[in-house]
């Protein structure tokens, strides 16, 4: 009997044990959902806004990590807190004579935005914002080949997404184009279904596939029978997150370039509408108003494995950048 009851006020200090990591291990997993990602921020500097990127992430050992990103440069935030909505961190920063300041912020995230103060010795600025969404791994275009016994085919399907997140596609071949409905993508799962004409005689068909990394396989059905699809997306060697060094006469300094699947891009925080690659060259020019005035940014350089080389060209001067791709590992259980 004592035995019996050991027994038992062991198993139920171990459950009581597995509830509690259970439920630290979710409350974790929520502070880090609610901070993890990019926030496009304003902070009002004596009436003017100055537009900037906060990208939080974690490193290796679970550490919570952030970067300040903006058009001057990438700079490490330290002292990084976040518990239950409230925030707080501190970046050190330094001015054209290399004076180091340091700023604070405290504040709130709420509903997908965050606002606070930043406060330094040469007073307090408001700054607000709201997270930067995701855009999903399907979003670009993708070289498709279609296998019909031993005969093959090529098309593009071209996938879009709307500020909302939802998505439209179009699938191009030789024979034209046709709209692509019922569009949808989760947890790596991509569907549709396609309508096309030939001869008079519309023929519709279904897609059910996979997205991994940069490629697409799945199996297109119809009333014509079963055809297996392989797809590679395009623009794939420079689509990510670049770090880069950025050289210069006045000094070297970090900065991040991030590139949507659909081409699309952040220069530290300037949007840039389209990045361009061929063969291994990567190209892209935008141009920044302030005011009355504008000025462009050029970009001409290549890509080579997991690194960029190239040189960025504005009115002020020409700046040598040097880059290194992020790559992204998954994490996998540690095994006894």
């Amino acid at each position: 009997m004592k035995h019996q009851t050991f027994f038992k006020a062991v198993l139920y200090c171990t459950l009581m044990v597995m509830v509690m990591l259970s439920a630290q291990v979710r409350a974790q997993s929520s502070r880090g959902r609610g901070l993890y990602g990019d926030w496009q921020v304003k902070v009002d500097y004596d009436g003017r806004q100055f537009e900037s990127i906060l990208s939080f992430s974690r490193d290796r050992e679970g550490n919570q990590t952030g970067n300040w990103i903006s058009f001057m440069g990438l700079s490490e935030l330290k002292d990084i807190t976040y518990e239950e909505g409230k925030i707080s961190f501190s970046r050190e920063s330094r001015n054209r004579d290399g004076e180091s300041r340091t700023s604070n912020f405290k504040g709130t995230i709420e509903d997908g935005k965050i606002s606070g103060t930043w406060s330094s010795s040469r007073g307090e600025n408001k700054l607000e914002g709201q997270r930067v969404p995701r855009m999903q791994r399907a979003v670009g275009s993708w070289a498709m080949t279609l296998k019909m016994g031993d005969r093959e085919f090529t098309s593009t399907l071209v996938v879009k997404a709307d500020k909302e997140g939802n998505l439209t596609g179009l699938w191009q071949s030789r024979r034209g184009e046709s709209e692509v409905t019922d569009l949808q993508y989760e947890r790596g799962k991509l569907t549709f279904k396609r309508t096309s004409t030939y001869q008079d005689t519309k023929r519709e068909s279904t897609f059910e596939g996979t997205v991994r990394r940069d490629t697409l396989s799945g199996v297109m059905k119809s009333e014509r029978g079963e055809i297996t699809v392989e797809g590679k997306l395009v623009g794939a060697p420079i689509i990510g997150t670049w770090n880069l060094e950025v050289a210069s006469e006045r000094g070297s300094r970090k900065q991040r370039l991030l590139v949507n699947p659909d081409m699309s891009a952040l220069y530290g925080a300037i949007p840039i509408k389209k990045i361009n690659l061929e063969n291994d060259q990567v190209d892209f020019l935008t141009v920044l108003k302030f005011g009355d005035q504008s000025f462009e940014i050029r970009f001409e350089g290549k890509i080579e494995d997991t690194k960029l080389t190239g040189e960025m060209t504005t009115s002020r001067g020409s700046q040598k950048i040097t880059g290194t791709k992020v790559i992204r590992t998954s994490r996998r259980p540690r095994t006894r």
